[in-house]
């Protein structure tokens, strides 16, 4: 395998020479650089991308911090941004910080000595701190997804404000007339918008009352505990808005466990539009995002960002679409 001696020794120059072509760092006159692009094809030189890193501070590595792989929202995210992020010649990185404030601090000061060239976070354990860190140690970085709530950065999400109020609509369209929701954790934008898009579609409703809000965590265990605790409040609920699919599949399964029927007794629809939805009994409806275009569109402005040629900070909020199906098809 050739090294870095070789190409300078065939070229007839130093390695600084060779190391400043490469890195296109520093002046190296037309000619020597012709002499030196011919030793390295003929001799098939490979620079170590490492070593390029530590010269240029550019690795052309991205990395995206997601809170749980597990999560089926997240692999379509994930996989948008690795086919858009290779059509630039990146590669990615992936992190599951398992929602740990203290596992993505250590992720960000990794990545940061590794010379990585940008982040993506989709996660709601970043807190204005770590934006202004960031901002701070010149680290391009871009929101997907859940944004933390009044922080300054650029974001691509969907419209979920919107999407709550289409969920409710629907709910009411199919004969619902008491309709709780169980959301997701406060301190991530999007379960807040989507919180505040059911209360503003049902507030002047004479049944609506706060005990039919319940809290969930984003997970299959978190909707159904939620629902064990709804029913117990309100036994009459004959509609349910989910904040997010995970959540609507554990309603669905504890709901069966306990006898109630789907969707004759109770009309279940969740948020986000993930496969898994298509697999139930009934099939789950769902207010649908484009997952795989946020991811895309993150990853343009990231690169955009890395690269010099960005926007400024701003929200990039992408429309929504009811999917109905057997959960709500009341007969």
């Amino acid at each position: 395998m050739a090294t870095i001696k070789d190409v300078a020794k065939l070229a007839g120059v130093s390695v600084a020479t060779v190391s400043r072509v490469i890195n296109k760092n520093g002046y190296v006159n037309d000619g020597t650089k012709v002499k030196v692009d011919e030793a390295i094809r003929k001799l098939q030189y490979e620079p170590n991308a490492m070593a390029r890193g530590l010269a240029t501070r550019k690795t052309e590595t991205i990395a995206l911090i997601l809170p749980d792989i597990s999560n089926p929202f997240f692999p379509e995210l994930a996989r948008a941004v690795e086919d858009v992020a290779r059509t630039y010649g990146y590669t990615v990185i992936l992190c599951n910080s398992d929602s740990e404030a203290n596992k993505e601090k250590e992720y960000i000061h990794i990545l940061k000595q590794r010379y990585i060239d940008g982040i993506l976070f989709s996660s709601h354990s970043l807190k204005a701190e770590d934006v202004e860190l960031m901002n701070k140690e010149n680290i391009p970085f871009v929101v997907l997804d859940r944004a933390p709530v009044q922080v300054d950065c650029p974001v691509v999400r969907s419209k979920n404000f919107e999407g709550a109020q289409i969920a409710v609509q629907h709910l009411l369209d199919v004969g619902c007339s008491k309709i709780a929701h169980i959301y997701g954790p406060q301190e991530i934008a999007t379960a807040r918008e989507r919180l505040m898009g059911y209360e503003d579609s049902v507030k002047h409703f004479d049944w609506f009352t706060p005990s039919l809000l319940v809290e969930g965590d984003f997970s299959i265990e978190g909707g159904k505990r939620a629902v064990e605790l709804l029913m117990s409040r309100h036994p009459d609920v004959d509609g349910i808005f989910a904040g997010n699919d995970l959540m609507a599949l554990g309603v669905m399964k504890k709901l069966h466990q306990m006898g109630i029927r789907v969707p004759d007794q109770i009309a279940l629809c969740g948020f986000d539009g993930i496969h898994l939805t298509t697999i139930t009994e009934p099939e789950m409806t769902t207010i649908a995002q484009p997952i795989y275009d946020i991811g895309m569109l993150a990853t343009r402005l990231l690169i955009k960002k890395i690269e010099g040629t960005s926007e400024n900070n701003r929200v990039h909020e992408f429309d929504v679409r009811l999917i109905p199906r057997g959960s709500t098809e009341r007969k």
